[in-house]
């Protein structure tokens, strides 16, 4: 092994007769480098956008819910208590649904709202995290009071302290005609952010307005519920369903926004197709390198077979040859694309405040930004993946140099 090292860093070393080998060689390594380091970064963005769907987008949207068939819940205490004997649960809240039209003066707005305790659903959700202290202490303080997203806010020119009006359907049993709906008087006490269409689409109330809103005879409609693994939340609402003793709807978040999980997954699964494709292209030039290199070194070749050298020492010669090209492109593309996936949100926000523009609109994005997260397994995933092909890409070549005949290579047949 040795001697096949010192003779494959003699090989590629010295300088070739014909420049395009020079070229060939050089492509290959920059191919696999350039490989390496943007499916590196992809795969980043990948993670960063599943990892803000969890902590951001996730924290809002209810990872399960339960809600009464008819009416409200006749004990939603109960069905709290059986929903946090699951090991999976971290906790529940009560709340209820109130699908309404929001008017402000000649203004009108579909919202859907959620009536809720305020001291229940810090533990089930993360809109602390959107709203500011003071609107919070606002809000928990006036049971009359409201929070609203902050693009609706805006959209409807509110700000803190102003009346609203919520118009909630009136359904009857048994009557037919169209009545007039049920009219709640709220006051603005806050506004949250989160980005995208939540901002516009979604208000909170207290569960004592959400009852006189929907007509119900118990204090909720429904129970939401807090989970340790959000991916396993279609499996944890049906084991808990089935323990509980009302007839409930049964929601998860894969229902609502499962697919924006499911487009990262399969822009995931792309980037591992355009991997092994890219790699495959790259390591092309490794193959040409090696064939031209083959054929220039026939006469060294043949004079090592006439010294004694077997087969498989040609052929390792060659192969560590070709490998050192994938593994300085390797070496290259990976410092390259951690850094770029580390250092991505930065200049992409500098690029948007240089060239005046937004790449990730926050009405329409729950991400302001492009968001990255390097993952190790990631990292070598690519890395083995460029080194195999880079291997494999070396072994055609390596297996043509042992079939050189010394005789005719030496008289320049």
């Amino acid at each position: 092994m040795g001697l096949s090292w010192l003779m494959a860093r003699r090989f590629r070393r010295s300088k070739h007769k014909n420049r395009f080998v020079n070229f060939i060689s050089a492509s290959s390594t920059v191919g696999i480098a350039l490989g390496c380091a943007a499916l590196i970064t992809l795969l980043s963005v990948m993670n960063g956008f599943q990892k803000a769907l969890e902590e951001q987008l996730l924290s809002l949207v209810p990872h399960v819910e339960y809600q009464a068939v008819r009416d409200g819940l006749r004990d939603w205490r109960t069905v709290v208590e059986t929903a946090q004997q699951h090991p999976q649960v971290i906790a529940a809240a009560p709340v209820t649904v109130v699908n309404s039209m929001l008017q402000q003066g000649r203004s009108f707005k579909g919202v859907s709202a959620r009536a809720i305790d305020p001291e229940l659903e810090p533990r089930v959700s993360g809109i602390n995290d959107f709203v500011s202290a003071d609107d919070w202490q606002r809000f928990a303080g006036d049971p009359q009071s409201v929070i609203l997203g902050f693009g609706l806010a805006q959209e409807l020119g509110l700000e803190v302290g102003d009346t609203i009006t919520l118009l909630v359907p009136r359904v009857e049993r048994g009557r037919q005609s169209l009545q007039a709906p049920r009219r709640v008087h709220l006051q603005l006490a806050g506004t949250f952010r989160l980005g995208g269409e939540l901002d516009y689409q979604q208000a909170y109330l207290h569960l004592s307005a959400g009852q006189q809103a929907m007509g119900l005879s118990t204090e909720a409609n429904g129970v939401r519920l807090r989970i340790r693994d959000v991916y396993q939340a279609p499996v944890v609402a049906s084991q808990i369903a089935s323990e509980l003793s009302e007839y409930t709807y049964i929601s998860d978040w894969t229902r609502t926004e499962g697919h924006l999980y499911r487009d990262i997954q399969l822009v995931r699964s792309v980037m591992y197709l355009v991997l092994v494709l890219v790699l495959a292209v790259a390591s092309f030039n490794i193959v040409s390198t090696l064939v031209m290199v083959v054929q220039e070194k026939r006469g060294a070749i043949a004079i090592l077979k006439t010294m004694g050298a077997s087969d498989a020492l040609i052929m390792r010669t060659f192969v560590l040859q070709g490998t050192m090209n994938g593994l300085l492109g390797i070496v290259i593309g990976g410092i390259a694309g951690v850094l770029l996936a580390w250092k991505l949100p930065t200049l992409l926000r500098g690029l948007e405040h240089t060239f005046a523009f937004k790449l990730l609109p926050e009405d329409i994005y729950f991400v302001s930004s492009i968001p990255t997260q390097l993952q190790w397994q990631d990292i070598v995933l690519v890395l083995v993946v460029a080194l195999v092909t880079s291997v494999v890409a070396t072994l055609y070549p390596a297996w043509k140099a042992t079939q050189v005949n010394p005789a005719r290579a030496l008289i320049g047949e």
